[in-house]
């Protein structure tokens, strides 16, 4: 049995992730650099909470932060994300690939059904070839 570790990138990743405040944040610092105050700017929470958001991101590996004078900024790390991107990228091939197999059954059903339905209004004529 498998199990997930603290040491596990690709399970921090997804626990930091599994936060939509911290995915909001993700998408913010995808823009660029920001400070932890305007990162804080849009969300309705203290900037402690936003502190600890972007702690969570930055031992999941997904953010750096910097000193530049009294400013730390914050910057997007997309490393670990493109490992989780390669670990779902199996998955998403096994799924295309079910669709694409639930796809050819259904065409097989339903060339098979407007065979039936020609051989039955076949059916239906006599011998002259005058519907029944």
């Amino acid at each position: 049995m498998l199990t997930a570790t603290s040491s596990d990138p690709i399970s921090s990743t997804f626990a930091a992730l599994a936060d939509p405040t911290r995915r909001a944040i993700l998408s913010r610092l995808s823009l660029g650099e920001a400070s932890v105050t305007e990162i804080a700017e849009p969300f309705e929470m203290s900037l402690p909470a936003v502190s600890k958001h972007l702690k969570v991101l930055e031992r999941a590996g997904l953010i750096a932060r910097g000193r530049e004078a009294q400013w730390r900024p914050c910057r997007l790390q997309a490393g670990p994300l493109k490992d989780a991107d390669e670990w779902l990228e199996r998955y998403r091939r096994h799924w295309e690939e079910s669709f694409d197999r639930l796809d050819d059954y259904l065409q097989e059903l339903q060339q098979k059904e407007r065979k039936y339905g020609q051989e039955k209004s076949l059916r239906k004529e006599d011998e002259n070839g005058r519907k029944k």
